[in-house]
């Protein structure tokens, strides 16, 4: 379409203007071919007829959603105007220096610090792509770095413009990024010493200008160089040009180099005193301008820091004062006095105090420099003739010096920076950042201005070769044809200055001549090029200057000294007087072959543009222009090389660059204009083609590429007409509608007023006119009827109410009656429970304390009978010594022995004797048991009548259904006065048990005093065969009694079905009887005899109220409740009968065990009777061991007594449980009643095999005395026998000891398989794993290393390893082995820290470790001993606690390395979680229809884009549960998973919002919604994952102001004060950032007005917050560690096989 068709009412357009430069205007009426005026309105509301010419129209403004881009280029209308406000919006209102224009970043100079620098905004950029973030000069750095890590191809930032612009600043700040972003791990600090190179060049070439502070007078590159893994690893800078003549001669308002003032400023130093300077306006070259003084800058401070920044370097303090010596000497050399004498001559003063102190300090021949600056040597053929100079002449000489002088002292500061920054080794890739002067013009413009122009035309060429290469590469990836693009080439500027016969030669070739003069060059200059180059101009009034046509603007330069600054020479006598100085600096600087001062020069490349200066002598020496040429060609081919980044001030021009939509861009903005057949194709490409082609018929206005559309100018602005007249007409056709309903809705409501009041007016007017007498009597006379009709039908219903009422509330009382029943009695079954618990209890602490005092009791018999032993062994040794002696006495011995064997006789007649007191004795025994079997069977009989009166109480129970309350608690009663009867029985009988055992034991007193008076054992050892012969056949006798009990269980089983079936049969009968209640009450009432009474009007008003059949509907719900009601007895009924079912097996299973008891009893008895009869037979041959055997057969007799305790115990216990079972059949405490029955017979079953085990040790302990008391009686066998040798007799004894100790061996045996048949739960640990000090690095390598956490987690207790850790610590402090202890702890912590290390990035692997390290730590405190940590220990785990050592430094340790292991455990998930957060917070869209889309305009480069998929909210979300899953599986304590998830959400929202403040496309009110739905969604997953309390929400709070801040209205006084009020969790700063980026995305929406913004910020002055912008993504919430108790009793933790420990041993 035409240009001119978009002239239309409602577009705007720019009209020049004197005071504004451009104005804005609305037009009011369609521009139309051939109107000479345009009608237009003012922003003012002026009305203006703008005289137009056809051929130029006004400059078409573009649309507001346009308006504050980010890229000048996304713009529709790309010229002055259009740029210039965008500017300006983005500037004075946005407050953003930084805008795109394509390429290129445009930043323009505050003049003030803003807080937009910090590390947190080079996070914010790091990783990012250009075009997703605010434009930023670390934006261009970042992606210079990105493309130098992705493509290995060497990258350039051009920073350039006009001076003041800024580009010193912007250089800096790359190389800032550049060091933060690469910084390497190791300690050399090369980030550090390569931005320490900056303020030193500052400080000795940079200057205040009248338009700058700190304008650079030199160009700088530096080559910032990086390693293969892209670390920075050193750096290369070279020079051009630095403005020499500034050290002697300085503007108006300017100043001399930095370093100078600095210099001056620290005069008074005591280091500084001998150079013997003072205030910079004593010296003639720092107080030429006028300004020795910069406002806020400290010229003191600012020496300190560059002396910081030469130490940094490594060029330390005497480095440091040569080079102030030389400037000091510089200074001086401007204050030497030079007096005229005469027309022709001048004078140097030999007393002249400032030129021996330069002398001085330099160490020169004084006399000779006040000679050679006045005069000159002139070398002929023939002679040499010295020449005096005028005072100007000599004043020119002695600037020319100062200027060679500080030159040189220049390239050796570079030069040594060089050496500091160099690496060994090579570079892979290198960043180059240009620091040059930009184009400048002036009043008067000299050699230096035609050098940095010249130097900037060829940036200009090589800028635009760059761009339009781009712009080509951009249209073949799209497949757009392209014809070749015209456009400005500055080839002829440089052809003009540098080609043959140039400017550049013809100045190089006066320089040439002897008297070559700058006249003489501009002449040439007029003969070669006025009227022969267009770009070369004469001044029409000057004929001392020339102008040349650059491509910024036409720049007039003066002639004068062009040939001295292109020569820049110093007489050849003073620089040989400077040869022949002492001080070392001052001569290397002036040798013909200068040797560095570095002991590095020798290895070390300096790339300088400057080359080192030949001898003056040589006449073929380069001059300024050459050289600086030259070193102008090196950067082009070294830029050519890179690839460059742009960051420049530019002027505004006519170039239209096309503006380009992605699809997704174009579909998303334009969807409104599509029709719903378009919408209907899938393709979104193909829709925006056909949209297209229908929109635009002109098809050369635009391109389809692959992914992107490519528009001509104006037509972006034609598409938003359409679409902001389609919106315009939408909102007309909404208007109307609603206007026309809202007037209908008024129009009936009008209607319906008018219609009310005529009804009434007409019924009064009809009823004045139908009043009569008779009327009113039939009236009055019809409402007494009604009142009398409707008072029956109301007393009727009435009384069918009170009818079901009453019934209902008998119901009611009913079941409330019930209820509180059942509440008394759970109450009293309650406290029945508490009493048995109680009991148990006690009996559980008795039992601990009687093991305890047992145990202690065991171990001191042992220790007494050791030292037993011990004694007998010496008195073995003593017997053997006393058997020679024996041998000596023989003859006297045989007769005892006659005398003996006369002893024997008489014994065996006692023997007989007390054979027929034991039958006596047996006979006794066996009618005691006898009278034990009859009571038995008496309380069998008891039991039986019980269970008949039991019987016939539940049926009375089912006879008596309504008395059910009062017999239940007669029944109770009853049943505790019988239970009371019962024990006072069982008592009685157990007293009776306890006298006729006190009996037997006075019999067996008896018997062994009878046996102590006897002196021979042999009538004994009968009693003890038969006392053995009794006690096994009571065992038998006891073990026939087990089948009796079972017998009892199955009949307890035949009474549990017999008492289900009468509770089934009761249920019945209460259906029965209910079922039969509810019948009496419906037949009570007829409903059709009701229904008959009542007519159709009151059954309708009664079916209406609902209060009929109210009672009906509460008798159904009375009986729903009371069916409920008894299905949850019979469910109860149920539980408790499958309870009994569980117990009966259980009593099974443990008279089984009993019974095997039983039997294995019998076989030790029996092995016992056979190995003391062996052991009888051989008391025949030795009768000293007879009285040992008595003892045991002792033992055994206590052993028997035992044994019918226990006998005795369990018949009680079998009765009681048969009486416990038959007696609560119908109550619920049987169950707990019959659990604490089952752990008491538990309980005493462990305390008779305990009690058996003490017993069998006994035995064994006996059998020992008895062998070693076997020894002591060899001595009476040997006297027995009379002429029998005596080494005969001892061989005899000998084999009658190995005999016994065979036979103790078998007795042993036998009491180890008895132990071995004993149940396992007689074995007890105590929490303790044994191990060897040699197994811990198995330990650690089984156990930490290798381990792996999903294979722990799984059916698993949480902390497991460490749990086994403690058991180990807790073996070692039991052993009390400190350096067991210590050994153990610190390869465990080693391990711990080495398994931490080497999967630092393993998110399972740290929440593992992390947990167990925490579990660890917590054990080492719950079993320290301190009461602090031992109040929630149970009594056991009191007893695990360690007794030897404090762990209190290792529990130190282990917090610290926990805290370690949490950052670092943050850090892995930060990580992971970090690149979805702005993807799926922002940019994601998860409202859908609420697209915040809009064009960027920035072309994405290639290398730019990532391929990687997009993350959602959905991403986020998945990654958080899995973080939370992992965790919980591996048992993260509670406390310390909500911190770590208040951690991420503080994260999220920091970094979300970070990324809001640089992004200006994401300010705007719908992207507000999106971050508020976003935000939800977070809340959701934290109330699902049950973590509201973890202040994680709290956390976001900022990130929820900040969305909210976006949606509201910003508009009146009273919504600034409401934001003000609102966002107290935004600082200042960032409140006012978010209202000036905030962005329309349509036109309907208006923008934040600056009066607003200021208005908010004047509210906000009083609020004390910290002036920053970002927030801080680094910082990490405090981590407490929380003290939780382990559950886990050490004692049942058992070891997996998976963790290979078998080598480990529970103990």
């Amino acid at each position: 379409m035409a240009l001119a068709e978009l002239y239309t009412q409602y577009n705007r357009v720019w009209i020049p203007d004197n005071e504004e430069v451009w104005q804005s205007a609305e037009i009011t009426k369609n521009y139309k071919a051939g109107d000479r005026f345009l009608h237009m309105q003012l922003e003012d509301g002026t009305e203006l007829n703008y005289p137009v010419d056809p051929a130029a129209l006004p400059p078409l403004r573009n649309p507001d959603i346009l308006v504050g881009e980010n890229d000048l280029t996304a713009l529709s209308y790309l010229h002055e105007p259009a740029v210039l406000h965008n500017l300006k919006v983005r500037f004075v209102e946005s407050k953003l220096i930084y805008t795109y224009s394509g390429i290129i970043l445009v930043a323009i100079n505050p003049y003030k610090q803003l807080p937009i620098y910090g590390d947190a905004i080079i996070h914010a950029y790091s990783g990012q792509n250009m075009g997703d973030m605010d434009p930023h000069i670390f934006a261009v750095a970042e992606e210079a770095y990105k493309q130098m890590a992705r493509n290995n191809k060497n990258q350039s930032i051009i920073v350039s413009g006009e001076s003041g612009a800024g580009k010193t600043v912007s250089a800096r700040y790359t190389m800032r990024y550049f060091a933060t972003v690469s910084k390497s791990s190791s300690n050399a600090h090369v980030e550090d010493k390569v931005l320490a190179s900056n303020p030193i060049t500052e400080a000795v070439g940079n200057a205040k200008t009248t338009r700058n502070d700190n304008s650079s007078r030199f160009g700088k590159y530096t080559e910032i160089s990086f390693d293969q893994c892209y670390q920075i690893i050193g750096a290369n800078m070279r020079t051009y040009l630095l403005e020499k003549s500034r050290v002697v001669f300085q503007s108006e308002n300017e100043r001399n180099y930095h370093i100078f003032y600095q210099l001056c400023a620290s005069a008074m130093q005591p280091e500084f005193k001998h150079l013997k300077l003072g205030s910079a306006e004593e010296f003639n070259y720092t107080r030429m301008g006028g300004s020795t003084v910069i406002e806020g800058v400290d010229d003191r401070a600012n020496m300190v820091e560059t002396q910081k920044t030469f130490a940094l370097l490594g060029l330390k303090g005497d480095f440091q004062m040569d080079v102030f010596k030389m400037l000091a000497a510089i200074l001086h050399l401007g204050n030497v006095g030079i007096t005229a004498v005469g027309d022709d001559r001048s004078s140097i003063s030999l007393e002249d105090k400032h030129l021996n102190i330069f002398c001085e300090l330099l160490d020169l021949n004084c006399d000779k420099m006040a000679q050679w600056l006045c005069h000159r040597k002139i070398i002929t053929t023939s002679e040499t003739v010295i020449k005096p100079m005028t005072r100007t002449q000599a004043v020119n000489a002695r600037d020319a010096l100062a200027k060679k002088i500080y030159s040189h002292l220049f390239d050796f500061i570079v030069e040594r920076i060089n050496q500091a920054l160099q690496f060994p080794g090579k570079q892979h890739t290198f960043i180059g950042v240009l620091d040059i002067y930009g184009f400048e013009t002036f009043d008067v413009n000299s050699f230096e201005q035609f050098c940095i122009n010249y130097a900037n035309e060829k940036l200009q060429q090589q800028f635009n070769l760059h761009v339009f290469k781009l712009e080509q590469e951009e249209y073949m990836k799209e497949d757009i044809p392209w014809t070749l693009i015209d456009f400005y080439d500055n080839q002829p500027v440089i052809d003009l200055i540098e080609a043959k016969m140039g400017i550049l030669e013809l100045l190089d070739e006066e320089c040439l001549l002897p008297h070559g003069r700058d006249e003489n060059w501009l002449q040439k200059l007029y003969n070669n090029f006025v009227n022969k180059n267009a770009l070369f101009e004469k001044p029409r009034m000057s004929n001392t200057s020339f102008i040349i046509q650059h491509f910024a603007d036409k720049v007039e330069y003066k002639c004068e000294g062009f040939l001295e600054k292109n020569r820049d020479t110093v007489h050849e006598v003073l620089i040989e007087i400077l040869k022949e100085s002492k001080f070392h600096l001052c001569e290397n600087f002036f040798q013909d072959n200068p040797v560095s001062v570095s002991p590095f020069s020798s290895t070390i490349n300096i790339k300088s543009a400057r080359p080192v200066l030949k001898s003056p002598n040589k006449q073929l020496r380069m001059t300024v222009g050459n050289k600086f040429r030259s070193s102008l060609s090196l950067l082009m081919v070294t830029l050519n090389a890179t690839i460059p980044h742009y960051v420049r001030c530019i002027k505004p021009n006519d170039e239209k660059l096309p503006f380009e939509w992605t699809y997704i861009e174009f579909f998303s903005r334009y969807s409104i204009l599509m029709t719903q057949q378009e919408l209907s194709i899938n393709d979104k490409k193909q829709i925006c083609k056909i949209v297209l082609q229908r929109l635009i018929q002109d098809h050369n206005q635009y391109q389809f590429g692959r992914t992107k559309i490519f528009f001509r100018a104006g037509q972006v602005a034609y598409l938003e007409k359409l679409r902001s007249d389609k919106l315009r007409h939408a909102c007309i056709m909404i208007q109307k509608s609603i206007r026309g309903w809202l007037q209908r809705k008024k129009f009936l409501r009008i209607k319906q007023a008018a219609i009310t009041i005529q009804q009434y007016f007409r019924g009064q007017r009809t009823v004045r006119q139908a009043i009569t007498a008779r009327t009113l009597k039939q009236t009055w006379a019809a409402i007494i009827i009604q009142k009398y009709c409707r008072g029956y039908l109301v007393r009727r219903l009435c009384q069918l109410i009170l009818v079901a009422a009453v019934t209902i509330q008998a119901y009611t009382r009913g079941f409330l009656a019930r209820k509180k029943y059942r509440k008394m009695l759970e109450e009293h079954k309650a406290v029945i429970l508490q009493k048995y618990a109680r009991a148990w209890l006690a009996r559980r602490r008795f039992q601990n304390i009687r093991r305890f005092v047992l145990n202690i009791q065991l171990s001191y018999r042992v220790q007494q009978l050791q030292k037993k032993i011990e004694e007998q062994s010496r008195e073995n040794h003593g017997l053997l010594e006393r058997l020679t002696n024996l041998a000596s006495t023989h003859m006297t011995d045989v007769d005892m022995i006659q005398k003996l064997e006369l002893d024997l006789e008489k014994l065996t007649a006692q023997k007989r004797i007390y054979e027929e007191k034991g039958k006596k004795y047996k006979e006794d025994s066996e009618q005691k048991i006898l009278k034990l079997e009859n009571l038995n069977k008496e309380l069998q009989e008891q039991k039986e009548t019980l269970e008949i009166k039991l019987q016939e109480k539940t049926e009375e129970m089912k006879e008596k259904m309504d008395d059910l309350t009062k017999q239940l608690f007669s029944d109770v009663q009853k049943e505790e006065n019988q239970r009371m009867i019962l024990e006072k029985n069982f008592q009685n009988q157990k007293q009776d048990y306890e006298k006729e055992i006190e009996l037997l034991k006075g019999e067996i007193k008896t018997l062994k005093e009878e046996k102590t008076q006897l002196q021979h054992q042999i009538q004994q050892e009968i009693v003890i065969q038969d006392g053995l012969k009794m006690e096994v056949g009571q065992l038998t006798k006891q073990a026939q009694k087990i089948p009796e009990l079972q017998k009892e269980i199955e009949l307890l089983q035949t009474q549990k079905l017999d008492v289900e079936k009468q509770a089934q049969s009761q249920k019945r009968e209460l259906r029965e009887k209910m079922s039969e209640v509810a019948k009496q009450l419906l037949e009570s009432y007829d409903v059709e005899d009701v229904r008959s009474r009542l007519s159709t009007e009151d059954l309708e008003h009664l079916n209406e109220d609902g209060e009929l059949w109210f009672a009906y509907e509460g008798l159904k719900k009375a009986t729903r409740v009371l069916e409920s009601h008894f299905q949850s007895q019979k469910e109860i009924y149920e539980k408790e009968i499958e309870g009994l079912n569980f117990k009966v097996e259980h009593l099974s299973q443990d008279i089984n065990h009993l019974q095997k008891l039983f039997r294995e009893e019998n076989d030790i008895n029996d092995g016992i009777r056979l190995e003391v009869s062996r052991l009888t037979s051989e008391n025949l041959v030795i009768p000293d061991l007879k009285q040992q055997v008595s003892e045991l057969e002792n033992q055994k007799l206590d052993l028997e007594n035992r044994l019918q305790e226990q006998t005795v115990k369990l018949k009680e216990m079998s009765n009681r449980l048969h009486y416990e079972l038959e007696g609560d059949r119908t109550q619920r405490r049987t169950n707990e009643a019959q659990n604490e029955i089952d752990i008491k017979e538990k309980e005493r079953l462990k305390v008779t095999t305990q009690e058996i085990e003490g017993l069998s040790n006994g035995l064994m302990q006996d059998e020992i005395q008895d062998e070693v008391k076997s020894k002591i009686k060899q001595e009476t066998t040997r006297l027995t026998v009379e002429n029998m040798d005596l080494e005969e007799k001892l061989d005899m004894k000998d084999r009658i000891i190995k005999k016994l100790e065979d036979q103790i061996k078998t007795l042993t045996k036998t009491l180890e398989k008895t132990e071995a048949h004993v149940p396992t739960l007689s074995k007890e640990y105590v929490g303790m794993m044994e191990y060897k000090k040699e197994d811990e690095d198995r330990i650690i390598q089984n156990l930490i290393l290798d381990l792996k956490p999903r294979g722990v987690v799984v059916n698993m207790i949480p902390g497991l390893p460490a749990h086994i850790l403690f058991m180990c610590v807790r073996y070692a402090d039991y052993l009390n082995d400190a350096d067991m202890l210590k050994s153990f702890m610190n390869v465990t912590i080693d391990g711990i820290k080495q398994v931490v290390k080497e999967h630092s990035e393993d998110f399972e692997m740290l929440s593992f470790w992390l947990s167990n390290t925490y579990y660890f730590l917590n054990c080492l405190k719950q079993y320290s001993g301190e009461e602090e940590f031992m109040k929630s220990n149970t009594p056991r785990q009191n007893k695990n606690c360690l007794k030897h050592f404090d762990l209190s430094e290792y529990r130190q340790i282990l917090s610290d390395l926990a805290i370690r292991i949490y950052h670092q455990f943050i850090i892995v998930m930060e990580n992971n979680i970090q690149p979805m957060i702005v993807p799926g917070m922002l940019e994601y869209e998860s409202l859908q229809g609420i697209s915040g889309l809009k064009p960027t305009g920035f072309r994405k480069r290639s290398s730019s884009i990532d391929d990687t998929d997009t993350y959602t909210m959905t991403s986020i979300l998945q990654q958080l549960s899995y973080f939370y899953s992992t965790m919980c599986q591996n048992g993260l304590d509670s406390e310390l998973l909500k911190q770590a998830v208040k951690q991420l959400f503080f994260l999220i929202g920091a970094i979300t919002l970070n990324s809001l403040f640089l992004r200006k496309d994401m300010c705007s009110c719908r992207k507000g919604m999106q971050i508020r739905c976003n935000i939800s969604y977070l809340e959701e997953w934290l109330k699902d994952k049950n973590l509201q309390n973890s202040n994680a929400k709290e956390t976001l709070e900022p990130l929820s102001q900040a969305a909210w801040l976006l949606q509201v209205k910003k508009i009146t006084d009273d919504d600034a004060k409401e934001i003000c009020e609102h966002c107290t969790s935004l600082s200042t700063v960032q409140i006012v950032k978010i209202l000036n980026s905030y962005t329309p995305i349509d036109d309907f929406e208006k923008r934040v007005t600056p009066s607003f913004v200021r208005k908010v910020q004047a509210m906000l002055n009083n609020r004390e917050d910290v002036p920053q912008l970002m927030l801080d993504t680094k910082y990490l919430f405090q981590v407490t560690f929380p003290f939780t108790p382990s559950p886990h009793a050490l004692e049942m933790i058992q070891v997996p096989s998976s963790f290979k420990l078998g080598f480990l041993t529970r103990v």
